[in-house]
């Protein structure tokens, strides 16, 4: 896998067009949804980490949509999340640790003083080509990460940015019983894949990673919600 090479700048010369991506969606700042949580909960499962997040990247600040392990924490300024420059990449990126290697684009002190050592985030690119946030999994120890895990956080993240196109489409003022309907349904498959996560993180003993062997299940479960994914969107 190739070396990080940190952008120029936090603000992507397609900022314009990006942010109206985002705000077509009418998601930012909007209040917590089972279906995000549960996204979260699963990725903290499966990369055995107590850190996940779904962000979305504003013109000021970061938002976040879904929080596992950072309880209290909605917003902070783009400047000081790393969410900002794994917003800017068209795959994952990881920084294993932080006191070794830095994202220059953002501020070091926020991390350093929360106890954040380890980040690895996939971006949610949604099907006008643009990312509107990013898919995150954090730890407070150095951590590598495989290729077959940057693979894997990406594969959460495209789950996040389906599930976010078909809320647009769903979600409409005073009808909001077909987004909750879809959101049950996707819940009970997401609820399906946290369970073979808990049976395969005792089954290898808490590894920090799983075998590419124990992953391809993992896969077989995502490809599950995929297709539901696909078949609420058409």
């Amino acid at each position: 896998m190739p070396p990080y090479v940190q952008p120029a700048s936090l603000i992507p010369a397609t900022e314009p067009t990006r942010l109206r991506t985002l705000y077509r969606y009418e998601i930012l700042n909007t209040t917590p949804e089972p279906i995000f949580d549960d996204y979260v909960a699963l990725a903290a499962q499966l990369f055995n980490l107590p850190i996940s997040l779904i962000s979305l990247v504003g013109a000021e600040d970061v938002f976040f949509k879904a929080n596992v392990g950072l309880p209290g924490l909605e917003s902070v300024p783009r400047a000081d999340s790393l969410c900002s420059a794994a917003v800017l990449e068209d795959t994952a990126i990881a920084f294993p640790d932080l006191e070794q290697e830095r994202c220059n684009l953002v501020n070091p002190a926020v991390a350093e003083v929360a106890g954040l050592r380890c980040y690895a985030g996939a971006p949610l690119r949604m099907p006008e080509g643009e990312n509107i946030g990013t898919m995150c999994v954090i730890g407070r120890e150095p951590r590598v990460f495989t290729p077959t895990e940057h693979d894997l956080l990406a594969r959460l993240a495209g789950l996040v940015s389906q599930t976010i196109e078909l809320r647009a489409r769903l979600l409409t003022p005073g009808r909001p019983e077909p987004w909750e309907q879809a959101q049950r349904e996707l819940q009970g498959y997401l609820h399906e894949s946290s369970t073979l996560a808990r049976y395969l993180a005792a089954r290898t003993n808490g590894a920090a990673f799983f075998s590419d062997d124990v992953l391809q299940t993992v896969n077989r479960r995502l490809d599950i919600i995929d297709q539901a994914l696909r078949r609420l969107l058409r």
